[in-house]
C-alpha cells in the first residue's frame, strides 16, 4: 500500500474528513501519475524500433549502354577498368 493510501485510511479510520479528501486526491494524482508514466514509457520503447521492410530490394541489371534505337546493349566484362597506367619515361 502507498503511503498516499495509507494516509487516506488513517484520517479516515481517525473521522477527519476533510484530511481523508486531500489524501484521496494525494492518492489518486499518484496512482494517475504512475499509470502515465509506464505508458510513456511503453510508447517510447515501442516508438522507435525498426520494423523490417516488406518490400524485397530490386534486382539489379548487368551493366550496359544505350544503343541510338533506345534497346540496351550489355557490356560482356569483368567490371575491371580497361586502362593503361603505366607511365612512359619518354614522354616526362
Amino acid at each position: 500500500m502507498s503511503e498516499e493510501v495509507k494516509n487516506f485510511v488513517d484520517a479516515l479510520a481517525n473521522a477527519n474528513n476533510d484530511q481523508a479528501g486531500e489524501a484521496f486526491k494525494d492518492a489518486l494524482r499518484a496512482k494517475v501519475g504512475d499509470a502515465l508514466d509506464n505508458q510513456r514509457k511503453e510508447l517510447a520503447g515501442n516508438l522507435f524500433n525498426a520494423q523490417p521492410f516488406s518490400d524485397p530490394k530490386p534486382e539489379i541489371a548487368d551493366a550496359g549502354t544505350f544503343n541510338q534505337d533506345g534497346t540496351v546493349a550489355s557490356l560482356q566484362n569483368d567490371g575491371e577498368a580497361e586502362i593503361d597506367l603505366t607511365q612512359d619515361n619518354e614522354n616526362q
